[in-house]
């Protein structure tokens, strides 16, 4: 978050109360006018950016050699034409399969894999402002100090923020308040196109992503970004019980539940997550879920392979799915 007070942002906090659909509108609203007092301020440099821990970042010139500690993040730069020119990577060493190919084409190097921060490799990217994620597999907060005598280095929390609400602050914190104004407005007007086109099912819908028993199986919960995508097409979302939730800390955006728990789930149809609808065949088949309405009315859907992390690229993908199915 920069450190740059407004009316305008005053008043954009108090609207965001509203929801997140209607946030996302606001936000990009207030992108596009800070934009221009920015131009007209003449960049206005050095910032301050506002950490998710509290801390405070200087940025003493708008950045030209961004350096994307986790791969979570990296779709939301790339997304509103940051220079990134390298990114950590997933556990096994690739990016991301929907940003994949813009990455290859802007020449973004492969930094290293999720957990293993390599600080040699940092230094020779010599990026002047550097991004990390305090949550996630591919968060390097740990290594925060070891980063700042690199460059300027800036904590977000990806894992907590809509894509579009961190499009925001990277626009803020890179000096593309514009263009991170555009990417929201584009996708906004994708949606919206979509959601026209589309005949939703009755009832309630909910998000799951299954991995059987014996384990978590994460719910998405209507606050989260995953929740509020379907919302925006016309979704009404089922809400997970926040007393199911198993991990120490509570989250926005899922609620981490024992596989037992999925016998509660009311709503008419199913998605799932991280797979498409050639996968659905083993939470269709679970005997322990045979009397879940979706299972019954054999309302299951894949959500799209790429659907476990929402960014600009994704979105836009999961949305295209929801028209193929849903479309009339």
């Amino acid at each position: 978050m920069l450190l740059r007070a407004s009316s305008a942002e005053n008043a954009a906090m108090r609207i965001m109360k509203t929801g997140p659909w209607g946030a996302r509108i606001v936000l990009a609203a207030i992108a596009v006018l800070l934009s221009w007092s920015v131009a007209a301020a003449g960049e206005e440099w050095p910032r301050t950016f506002l950490n998710v821990d509290g801390s405070r970042t200087e940025i003493p010139t708008r950045p030209q050699r961004v350096l994307s500690t986790s791969v979570s993040t990296t779709g939301t730069l790339l997304a509103i034409g940051a220079p990134v020119v390298a990114s950590g990577s997933a556990a096994n060493g690739t990016f991301f399969a929907q940003w994949a190919g813009v990455a290859k084409e802007r020449g973004v190097e492969n930094a290293w894999p999720a957990g293993k921060v390599d600080l040699e490799a940092a230094y020779a990217t010599r990026p002047d402002l550097i991004v990390v994620a305090v949550s996630g597999a591919g968060s390097a907060k740990d290594m925060v100090d070891a980063f700042r005598q690199i460059a300027p280095t800036i904590l977000i929390d990806d894992g907590g923020l809509s894509w579009q609400a961190l499009a925001t602050q990277l626009g803020d914190a890179t000096g593309r308040e514009g263009e991170a104004a555009a990417a929201i407005a584009d996708f906004d007007a994708y949606a919206a196109a979509a959601r026209a086109k589309l005949r939703v099912p009755g009832g309630k819908a909910n998000i799951v992503s299954f991995n059987g028993a014996g384990q978590s199986n994460p719910i998405a919960r209507k606050g989260g970004p995953h929740a509020a995508l379907l919302a925006s097409l016309g979704f009404t979302l089922e809400d997970p019980d926040p007393a199911w939730h198993t991990q120490a800390s509570s989250r926005k955006d899922f609620v981490w539940a024992d596989y037992e728990r999925l016998i509660d789930l009311k709503a008419e149809t199913t998605f799932l997550l991280r797979m498409d609808d050639s996968k659905t065949a083993a939470f269709l088949n679970d005997p322990v879920l045979a009397n879940l309405p979706s299972v019954k009315t054999q309302q299951v859907f894949g959500l799209g392979v790429n659907s476990f992390r929402i960014d600009y690229f994704s979105g836009k993908e999961i949305i295209d799915g929801i028209v193929k199915k849903f479309g009339t």
